[in-house]
C-alpha cells in the first residue's frame, strides 16, 4: 500500500531510506527498529470516544530518539550506536533535519535547547535565537513605509544562531568533533535524499516568487527550472561545500576537539560565512510581503558580536512534577502560567477529551496568551514580571475569570504586581495579505498542516536529557545566499514596530520567538523531554501532551495520539498577525456529544479531519526503563531506540 502523508501510518520506521546513498556512514546496527502493524490499538477509554494508539510506545535501555522526520531519529540513533551521547546524537539530527525539512528550517536558523546533565544534575537551556541588527530600528522600518515588519525577504533577518546553538551543546556536553556529528547532513546534502511531499508542494507556491525575483533560490530549489517532485532525490551541493569547509577549517586547528570546534565558530560568525551573509544582505533588494523590495540589515558585525548564551530555565511545580521552559524571550512561561491556572481545578476528576477538558484548558490558554503579549519580550531589553505572573495570588486572581462559558473578548492581559498592561495596535486584517511568500507556514485557518518547525528529543543511557525545536531559515522565506546554498531566519517579523512595546523592535534584541522545547521532572527525577512544531500552538499541544501523561495514565505514543485542539484566540505571532476570537480548530476524533457541548458554550469550532492537531514527539526516563513515542500526524515524525 502506498503511503500517504494526509494519513496517520505505520510502515516500517525506515520505509524512507530505501534508495539513499549513506556512503557506509549510517548503519542499521543494532538498532531495535519497532515494525508497526496497519491497524490501530485501543489504548483506554476516553471521553470523546475509545482512544486509539497508532504504534507502540518504544522501551529500551540504551537509547531513543524522537523527532519530526525518520532519517533524523536514525541518525541519532547511528549517533548513540557508534559511542555517541545524547548530545552528540542531538546535534547530528538537528543537522539533518535542515538538509530534509528545509521548508520548516535551516541553517541560517535558531535553536532553543534544554539539556538535563547527570553530571550537573540540573537542566540547562542553551539560547540559540539571534537577534536583530543593530541597524534596525523602528524609525528606520517606518522611513520606508511600513507598519508591519515583513513576513519574507531580507529585511526582518535576525543573525542565524543555529549553528552556534549547536556548537555550544556539542562543545559543552558532547564527545565527538565536528567532522562527525556533520558527516550524515552532508552525506544526504550531496548525495541527495527524498523529497517530502510537503517541500514540493511548498516549494511549488513559491514556484513564481523565485522565478521572478528570487533567482538565487529558484537555482537550488526548481533545479531544471522545475519543482522537485515528491519522493525524488533532492541535493544542494552549495551547502554540502559550505559544511564541509567549515569542517575543514576547523580540523586546521589540529585533533583537539575544542579547538576544532572554536575554529568552527569563529569561521561561522567571522569568517566566510558571516562575509558572504553580510555582503548579500547589503547588496540585495529583494520581494518581500511588503509588496516592494527591500535590502537586508543584518552585517557580519552582527553576527560577529552574537554567540549563543547558556541560562537557567524558568520552572513551576505543578502537584509532583516540575516543569522546566525557556525564559520570556521565548513563549515558554505561558505553559507554566497555564499549568498553575489549570491547578486550581481537579483535572484528576476531570475526563480527557471531556467538555470541562477541552473548555479548561482553551480558557486558561487565552489568559495566559493574553499575558504573553503584554508582558513577554527580551529580558535584557525590557522588563517582564515573571515572578508576579506565577504568583499564587495573581494566579488565583485570573482563575476567577474563568467562565462557564467561551470567552470572546480578544485579548484580557493582567497587571501583574499592580502593573498597567498595554498591547500592540493589531492590524486589520484586509491590510495583511501576503504579496510574496509566507511568514511562518504553521497551521491554517481551515485547519490544514503545511508545517513551520522542527523537534527532536534524545535520551541515552547514562541518562543525560536533550529537548530542541530548531526553526527559521525557510526555504520559502527568504531568498538563498548563493555562495553558501542556504537562507536567512525571517523571525524579525515577530517585533512590532510600535515603541514602548516589550516586544517592540530595538537593535540587538531578541524577537519573542514561538520555539519552546519542555522539560519536566517527576518526585524531582529528570523524567520527560517533549515537544512540538506549531507556532503560537506549540504550547497549546504540549500542555495537551503533559495533562494526558499526568492526569489519564496514557503512554507517551497514547498521550501523543490523543484527539487534540488549538486555540486560534490569540493574534497570530507571524505575519499577518490575524487573529480569530473565540475559535478552536479541533479534530473530529472527539465524541459529537463534546463538540455540540463546546459550541453552545460559544467556542467558534472549526472541525477539521481526525488527525490534524499536533506534531509532538517526547523521551522519557521511567524506572529501569528508556521510553520514547512520535507523532503519527503527516506520516513523517518517528522515534527510535533499543
Amino acid at each position: 500500500m502506498a503511503c500517504s502523508d494526509a494519513l496517520p501510518c505505520s510502515p516500517l520506521l525506515v520505509c524512507g531510506l530505501r534508495g539513499v546513498s549513506w556512503s557506509g556512514y549510517l548503519h542499521l546496527g543494532k538498532t531495535l527498529w519497532s515494525l508497526l502493524s496497519n491497524t490501530t490499538v485501543a489504548a483506554g477509554n476516553y471521553a470523546g470516544g475509545v482512544l486509539e494508539s497508532t504504534r507502540p510506545e518504544l522501551l529500551g535501555d540504551f537509547g531513543m530518539v524522537a523527532s519530526t522526520h525518520w532519517l533524523a531519529s536514525q541518525t541519532g540513533m547511528s549517533i548513540l550506536e557508534r559511542g555517541g551521547n545524547a548530545a552528540d546524537a542531538a546535534v547530528a539530527s538537528g543537522f539533518v533535519l535542515q538538509i530534509v525539512e528545509p521548508h520548516l528550517n535551516g541553517p541560517g536558523g535558531e535553536v532553543p535547547i534544554l539539556v538535563w546533565s547527570e553530571k550537573e544534575q540540573k537542566v540547562e537551556v542553551i539560547n540559540g535565537q539571534g537577534p536583530a541588527p543593530q541597524a534596525a530600528t523602528v524609525a528606520r522600518l517606518k522611513e520606508r513605509g511600513l507598519k508591519i515588519m515583513p513576513g519574507t525577504g531580507l529585511l526582518s533577518a535576525v543573525v542565524p544562531g543555529a549553528f552556534g546553538a549547536w556548537l555550544s551543546l556539542l562543545a559543552r556536553h558532547g564527545t565527538m568533533t565536528l567532522r562527525e556529528v556533520l558527516s550524515p547532513a552532508i552525506g544526504l546534502a550531496q548525495n541527495g535524499h527524498p523529497v517530502l511531499p510537503r517541500v514540493s508542494r511548498t516549494i511549488e507556491t513559491v514556484r513564481e516568487l523565485f522565478a521572478e525575483h528570487w533567482p538565487s533560490s529558484a537555482a537550488v530549489w526548481l533545479p531544471g527550472g522545475e519543482v522537485p517532485a515528491p519522493n525524488s532525490r533532492f541535493s544542494n551541493s552549495v551547502l554540502a561545500r559550505t559544511y564541509m569547509r567549515l569542517v575543514e577549517e576547523a580540523e586546521t586547528a589540529g585533533s583537539d576537539r575544542e579547538a576544532q570546534l572554536e575554529v568552527a565558530q569563529r569561521a561561522w560568525y567571522q569568517g566566510f560565512v558571516a562575509e558572504a551573509i553580510g555582503e548579500f544582505c547589503a547588496s540585495n533588494a529583494v520581494q518581500d510581503t511588503s509588496g516592494q523590495p527591500n535590502s537586508g540589515l543584518l552585517t557580519a558585525q552582527d553576527l560577529a558580536a552574537w554567540q549563543a548564551e547558556v541560562e537557567d530555565p524558568v520552572t513551576l511545580d505543578y502537584k509532583n512534577y516540575t516543569v522546566a521552559k525557556t525564559g520570556p524571550w521565548g513563549q515558554g512561561p505561558v505553559m507554566l502560567q497555564q499549568l498553575a491556572l489549570l491547578e486550581g481545578f481537579d483535572l484528576d476528576g476531570i475526563a480527557p477529551g471531556s467538555v470541562d477538558w477541552v473548555h479548561l484548558i482553551v480558557e486558561s490558554g487565552k489568559l495566559a496568551f493574553a499575558d504573553r503579549e503584554a508582558w513577554y519580550g527580551d529580558p535584557r531589553f525590557t522588563e517582564v514580571p515573571l515572578d508576579d505572573l506565577l504568583s499564587p495570588e495573581y494566579t488565583a486572581a485570573r482563575r476567577e475569570l474563568i467562565a462557564h462559558d467561551a470567552a470572546s473578548t480578544a485579548l484580557l492581559p493582567g497587571s501583574p504586581g499592580g502593573r498597567t498592561p498595554v498591547l500592540p495596535e493589531y492590524p486589520q486584517a484586509s491590510l495583511t495579505t501576503p504579496a510574496a511568500g509566507v511568514g511562518e507556514p504553521t497551521v491554517a485557518h481551515n485547519g490544514e498542516t503545511r508545517g513551520d518547525t522542527c523537534h527532536v528529543d534524545v535520551v541515552d543511557s547514562d541518562g543525560m536529557m536533550i529537548s530542541a525545536t530548531p526553526s527559521g531559515g525557510w526555504l520559502q522565506a527568504s531568498p538563498t545566499i548563493p555562495e553558501l546554498g542556504f537562507c536567512l531566519s525571517s523571525r524579525a517579523q515577530m517585533f512590532w514596530l510600535q515603541e514602548g512595546l516589550p516586544n517592540s523592535l530595538r537593535p540587538g534584541a531578541r524577537p519573542r520567538t514561538t520555539l519552546t522545547p519542555s522539560f519536566a521532572l517527576r518526585d524531582g527525577k529528570p523524567w520527560l523531554a517533549f515537544g512540538t512544531p506549531g507556532g503560537d500552538s506549540q504550547d497549546q499541544w504540549n500542555i495537551q501532551l503533559f495533562l494526558n501523561l499526568v492526569h489519564s495514565g496514557m503512554n507517551l505514543q497514547e498521550a501523543i495520539d490523543a484527539p487534540a485542539f488549538h486555540s486560534t484566540h490569540v493574534p497570530s505571532s507571524f505575519y499577518p498577525r490575524e487573529s480569530f476570537p473565540a475559535q478552536v480548530m479541533i479534530e473530529d476524533r472527539f465524541a459529537p456529544e463534546v463538540l455540540q457541548e463546546l459550541a453552545r458554550r460559544g467556542h467558534d469550532l472549526k472541525v477539521g479531519a481526525g488527525w490534524t492537531e499536533g506534531r509532538l514527539s517526547a523521551v522519557a526516563r521511567d524506572g529501569e526503563w528508556l521510553k520514547a513515542a512520535a507523532n503519527p500526524r503527516g506520516a513523517q515524525g518517528y522515534a527510535a531506540g533499543r
